[in-house]
């Protein structure tokens, strides 16, 4: 399975099950470089894609399926479990695998790895960082909060009763969700739970949490995405339209959308304050939606088929390359303001 990191102005990250990184670039979508082993009993062919009356609505699509004219960077530490999620700045890389660790790459070095560590007992499904802290989360029930400097340990945060799939990072408040049909919000300095978000039915698959801390977005196995009041936990409203669990989701605060991606195989959008669902991209792939990222120009989805979909609304439009001079990406490095990105099971 694959996921997408959103860019650094000229960056696309994903990683896959076949244990590796790669790095693309943004304008040209060519794989720059592949970062681990590969695992070889991953399929070379794609499958086909589903039949669709109309244009596809892509400009181009990326394969992460490992080649033998592939020429991967073996570093002197690597991953030897499927590369389930990632995030990163201009300095620095974290990658969660499901061999149960986290490691930290130092990108200025030349995606050099620079430390290992092993605060799970089961595989890392989310990982998320600021300048000071990083929180990760597991299929073990559990959140960890570590130094981002020194890797060591801070906190471990119990009280899910089922996998943790996702988690947010704003200051001193992280925001978790599970499988077991909660999202928790935590307090950083205490490593106390403040506050619970409660889906209506079944488990909880991804998270949002808005950059000034005052929403908070979930979705899950019950085709629904919850919008909460952080400060009160009050339900503000549910987004509906999917048919299969939401697997992902993007805030782009800054004009007001949501970007869900799901099993039903579709990509939608929706406006934040209305709840109205502005577009639905379907059949853009022959398997689930695992994640799809946006900015004010792209959205990116990835799916369980090994397919990295660009939809480019500026590709090869008059002018383009003046406002990526002079634009910044609309919340960070094309996603939001931790970077964060959330990766595969």
């Amino acid at each position: 399975m694959i996921w997408f990191a959103p860019e650094i102005r000229d960056k696309i990250l994903t990683g896959s099950r076949d244990r590796t990184i790669r790095v693309w670039d943004a304008r040209t979508y060519k794989c720059l470089k592949i970062l681990g082993v590969p695992s070889r009993n991953i399929p070379i062919s794609l499958p086909a894609l589903p039949t669709t009356s109309g244009r596809r609505p892509f400009a181009k699509q990326l394969s992460t399926q490992y080649r033998l004219d592939s020429h991967p960077v073996k570093p002197v530490m690597y991953h030897v479990g499927s590369i389930l999620c990632l995030q990163y700045d201009d300095d620095l890389m974290i990658t969660g695998s499901s061999d149960f660790t986290c490691i930290m790459w130092d990108i200025k070095a030349g995606w050099e790895p620079i430390k290992r560590v092993r605060y799970h007992n089961a595989g890392v499904l989310d990982v998320c960082f600021d300048q000071k802290h990083v929180v990760s989360c597991s299929k073990d029930t559990t959140v960890c909060l570590w130094d981002r400097q020194s890797g060591d340990l801070i906190h471990r945060l119990s009280g899910h009763r089922g996998p943790v799939n996702a988690v947010q990072l704003r200051g001193n408040l992280a925001v978790s969700a599970s499988g077991d049909g909660v999202s928790k919000l935590w307090n950083l300095l205490s490593g106390s739970c403040i506050k619970e978000f409660p889906s209506k039915d079944r488990g909880m698959a991804c998270v949002e949490f808005s950059p000034d801390s005052l929403t908070i977005f979930a979705g899950g196995n019950d085709q629904v995405i919850y919008q909460f009041d952080a400060s009160t936990g009050e339900l503000l409203r549910e987004l509906r339209g999917h048919s299969g669990l939401v697997r992902s989701l993007h805030l782009d605060s800054a004009n007001g959308r949501i970007v869900s991606g799901s099993y039903d195989t579709s990509v939608r959008a929706y406006d934040v304050r209305t709840g109205d669902a502005v577009v639905e991209f379907v059949g853009w792939t022959a398997s689930w939606i695992l994640s799809a990222k946006m900015d004010y120009r792209r959205i990116i989805a990835t799916s369980q088929d090994s397919r990295v979909v660009v939809m480019d609304f500026g590709y090869n439009l008059a002018g383009m390359e003046l406002l990526e001079q002079t634009r910044q990406p609309s919340l960070g490095p094309l996603i939001d303001d931790t970077g964060h990105l959330r990766i595969s099971s």
